[in-house]
């Protein structure tokens, strides 16, 4: 993030595992808000298939797993699920039910704010906490709910992945679908 002393950080981010149709407790979390200079200038979304996919594959290739390949059906789903985000004016995870087989990472903030490798790098930042092992014990920390952005995005199995920009009057959200979706319960994560 560029050093803004009206920046106000509240940094968040979720990603529902995919793997289960129960909502784990830290489902709803926060976003990232900042005051948004008025000469600040559009968010630039030309090529986001382009960046989000050199963004991922850089994680996935620090890890040796293979790169996603960008997916059309997996974008316009996410791009779908963004009107729903608008209404509720916070983070919440689509149904389980409606994505099967399908990962979910979001993000958060200030419309305007925020360039897109920032949206994606506080996913990838989470590899801090990141530790190899068998899904959940993954953390560092102890919580897999920590690093689930990340591993989303490095999970082997993982090959596809799609992504939106929704802007609402106050906020900007970024939705990104995987397939097959990642976190698996008990499965290795290198």
């Amino acid at each position: 993030m560029p050093p803004r002393s009206y920046h106000l950080l509240l940094l968040a981010s979720l990603m529902l595992a995919g793997c289960g149709g129960s909502r784990p407790p830290w489902a709803d979390g926060a976003m990232v808000r900042s005051e948004a200079p008025a000469d600040a200038p559009p968010q630039d979304l030309r090529d986001l298939p382009g960046r989000l996919t050199a963004l991922h594959n850089r994680e996935r290739s620090a890890v040796a797993a293979a790169p996603l390949r960008w997916d059309t059906s997996l974008a316009a789903a996410a791009a779908a699920y963004g009107p729903a985000l608008e209404r509720l004016g916070r983070l919440a995870h689509s149904p389980v039910e409606g994505r099967t087989g399908q990962g979910e990472n979001l993000w958060m903030g200030t419309r305007g704010a925020y360039p897109v490798d920032q949206m994606v790098g506080s996913w990838a930042a989470e590899r801090r906490l990141f530790e190899p092992g068998t899904f959940p014990e993954v953390s560092r920390s102890g919580h897999w709910s920590d690093v689930a952005h990340y591993t989303q995005m490095i999970w082997p199995a993982t090959v596809r992945f799609g992504c939106a920009v929704h802007r609402s009057a106050q906020w900007d959200f970024l939705i990104c679908r995987y397939a097959p979706a990642g976190n698996v319960v008990g499965q290795r994560v290198p």
